[in-house]
């Protein structure tokens, strides 16, 4: 407490010094900066005390063995401690920062008055069963080498005690439960207990912990893995006649938007620039389509519904793909080939001593995503980047052909474009390397899917694929899936889009394969907003760049522009913009 007081007086002394009269602006801006950067260290603790399994995941691990209880007072705690935070947030002035702390501000802002939103107004922890899932973050701790196993594993001992009582208590809180969030907990449980049931056992015998307390340790387990698989069959039995809609309403979507995406539009604003963005990409689809179609077809007439010949080229190149067995090899293979082209054209300075590691998808992160990139945190620079990868055994072969058909040979190396090189790997790399945790921690996601869409076509304008009409016209394709995410999101969320509807888009209108459709079906009634963030980040990217271009003119080179965006870390795009078109402050003592 004594130590926490006399923080408080520094702060507030540090505060009370910077508006001295007399002082250069100058001086005063550094003297904010210097307080300034001092409370965002005293921010970040305090995050971290209220948010354990989050610091786990970003590679702090003071409270690793900590595991908060979902009821009432916590969630009264976290709001205490947003008000708290907001009310220190405003005593600096954000204009008297210098670019970067102005950001961090305004993230740090954003952040505090979203975890209110969050806990007093869509208040899903009474029909989200999914967000009470403890497996990800007791999989971290096992699976990252930041400490020895040893210590790894009593941290993770420690923290399974409440795990019984978490669970009895998310049972408490949850009301009137959406079926499909229902449904995808019931799964990741059912998917990701064996981080328990043989992981932990598997680990514990690598150690040379005494047998006595292995046999705690076990029992421990036992029960955890009891609870887990508990809460799973609680949930199947939930009588719930009137389950919420999984559709979120105009209002709390414009809400979440403004929160999650941080962008310069609003949700509606976006939705509408996505459907004018597919009839321009129809457009070029059907240029391509035109000059490829005699190579592919001779002689055969063009049908006269554009959308019909465009889809006849894509089902004709979509059947060259791997055999389901060779997926996660071939990811594997693009990896090398694409760091070989960045290096060709000097599009970006890659740095080889970051790994990045191709694994299936664990069993706790299952039916959201078919692909995606964990990064290690910024304390954890070390720590490997994984490319997680879905499985498809035990699929028909009818499915995997579906699936396979959607990641066919042209778009699989798009894929490895988005989640790695130059995308989100490479960003993430970069993010990493920024002095602001708070940019990392607080990353913002509309600005790290924008970038991993804007760099596939970075890719595609540096000639990738021998410049092949083919490969654009599959980009394009392919880019449809973030202009149409956003059409659907929006369409499902704020209006009432049905199934039926949503298939017949994605399926006709931005040419999926059925099993990739379903997915997205599935996706868009488990999440929201976040799949607006890919042609959200793009739009804004895209923009910024053009104006970027046209101010530097003929001093313009594409690595510099790449290199400076990302040397902002994961900061809203609206952010970036603007502290890279600001006019640097002129000392008035010269």
């Amino acid at each position: 407490m004594i130590k926490k007081i006399l923080l408080l007086a520094l702060y507030v002394a540090a505060f009370t010094a910077c508006k001295k009269d007399g002082e250069s602006s100058q001086e005063l801006s550094l003297k904010d900066d210097v307080a300034f950067t001092a409370y965002e260290g005293h921010f970040l603790d305090e995050l971290w005390k209220y948010n354990p399994d989050w610091a786990t995941t970003v590679g702090y691990h003071k409270y690793d063995s900590v595991l908060l209880i979902p009821n009432a007072k916590t969630r009264e705690q976290l709001i205490k401690f947003a008000k708290v935070q907001m009310d220190s947030l405003s005593r600096y002035e954000v204009n008297s920062l210098n670019d970067a702390n102005k950001m961090d501000h305004r993230m740090m802002q954003n952040q505090m008055e979203s975890l209110q939103w969050y806990n007093e107004q869509l208040k899903s922890y009474e029909w989200d069963p999914s967000s009470y899932n403890v497996i990800g973050t007791f999989a971290t701790i096992l699976n990252e080498p930041y400490a020895s196993l040893a210590k790894r594993l009593r941290s993770f001992y420690q923290k399974m005690a409440n795990i019984p009582l978490y669970y009895k208590e998310a049972e408490k809180q949850l009301k009137n439960p959406v079926a499909e969030l229902t449904g995808l907990a019931i799964d990741q449980h059912l998917g990701g207990v064996s981080v328990f049931e043989t992981d932990f056992a598997d680990s514990l015998k690598e150690t040379n912990i005494p047998a006595a307390e292995k046999k705690l340790m076990l029992d421990r387990a036992k029960l955890s893995a009891d609870a887990i698989k508990g809460f799973a069959t609680y949930l199947k039995g939930l009588k719930n006649d009137k389950p919420r809609s999984f559709r979120l309403g105009k209002q709390l979507y414009e809400s979440k938007f403004k929160f999650d995406i941080q962008a310069e539009a609003t949700a509606q604003q976006t939705y509408n620039s996505a459907v004018e963005r597919k009839k321009y990409v129809h457009r070029e689809m059907a240029k391509l389509s035109r000059q490829l179609w005699p190579k592919y077809f001779g002689t055969q007439p063009i049908p006269k519904d554009s959308l019909e010949f465009i889809g006849k080229l894509i089902d004709t190149l979509s059947s060259k793909h791997v055999a389901p067995g060779d997926f996660q090899s071939a990811i594997e293979k693009e990896i090398p080939k694409l760091t070989a082209f960045i290096k060709s054209k000097d599009l970006l300075t890659l740095d080889p001593s970051k790994p990045l590691v191709v694994r299936k998808e664990p069993g706790y992160m299952a039916g959201v995503a078919g692909a995606s990139i964990s990064s290690p945190g910024p304390y954890d620079k070390e720590g490997n980047t994984y490319y997680n990868v879905g499985s498809l055994s035990g699929w028909s072969p009818e499915k995997a052909e579906s699936y396979l058909r959607e990641y066919n040979n042209y778009t699989l190396q798009i894929l490895c474009i988005h989640e790695a090189i130059p995308g989100h790997y490479t960003q993430l790399v970069y993010a990493n390397q920024s002095p602001s945790l708070i940019k990392s921690v607080l990353g913002n996601g509309a600005m790290v899917e924008g970038w991993a869409v804007f760099s596939e076509q970075e890719m595609m304008d540096a000639g990738f694929g021998d410049n092949a009409p083919e490969m654009r016209l599959m980009w394009y394709k392919w880019h449809l899936r973030s202009v149409c995410n956003t059409i659907l999101d929006y369409s499902v969320h704020a209006s009432n889009m049905t199934k039926e509807q949503a298939i017949k888009m994605l399926t006709k209108e931005a040419f999926q394969q059925q099993t990739e459709a379903d997915n997205k079906w599935k996706r868009v009634s488990v999440s929201s907003v976040q799949l607006t963030s890919y042609y959200t980040g793009y739009k804004e990217i895209n923009a910024l760049h053009e104006e970027w271009k046209k101010k530097q003119a003929d001093k313009y080179k594409l690595k510099q522009f790449n290199e400076k965006f990302l040397s902002y870390g994961s900061a809203p795009v609206k952010f970036i913009k603007e502290a890279m078109f600001a006019i640097p402050k002129i000392d008035t003592k010269h």
